[in-house]
């Protein structure tokens, strides 16, 4: 199964990128015992269109043609909290039903256009707060290797 953190805009290099790639590279050799593929990136560029509706529309467009048939779990403050317990039994479940692909989408500065959000198969958000999208790459590289961690019976998480 592949698993594919899908973001909109580029992460520059410095701390950020380099937890994004610490947690991802810690997460691979969990992955490939549990029947998931490493994690790949993809950026997406952002639109340069001038309303903050038109970018969103085209930055949708450009992540809908990108998942396929895919599972789209967006990343969305308007989402529901998961507690990173289900969100590892989430994963395991669509693996186990025989999805090819996980896609985790985090929209660019202007958040993500209802097209991405009848498109997802599952909205998360990391509390009520609104978040910079470099800081929810990081925790989304982070709950992906807590997930395997967890279905692995890894000390890493504790409860």
């Amino acid at each position: 199964m592949r698993l594919t953190v899908m973001a909109v805009g580029r992460l520059k290099a410095g701390p950020e990128r380099i937890l994004v790639e610490r947690y991802l590279e810690r997460s691979a050799p969990l992955a490939r015992t549990l029947g998931f593929g490493t994690v790949d990136v993809v950026e997406l560029p952002e639109s340069r269109a001038k309303r903050a509706a038109e970018r969103k529309a085209e930055e949708a467009a450009a992540i809908v043609a990108r998942c396929g048939n895919g599972i789209v779990l967006a990343f969305d403050e308007t989402g529901a909290s998961m507690p990173s317990p289900v969100f590892a039994e989430r994963c395991a479940s669509w693996r186990d039903k025989g999805v090819d692909s996980i896609n985790f989408v985090i929209g660019g500065a202007d958040g993500l256009d209802a097209r991405v959000h009848a498109r997802a198969d599952g909205l998360m958000a990391f509390g009520a707060a609104t978040l910079p999208h470099q800081l929810v790459r990081i925790l989304v590289a982070e709950q992906i290797y807590r997930a395997m961690t967890i279905l692995t019976g890894h000390p890493y998480h504790r409860v």
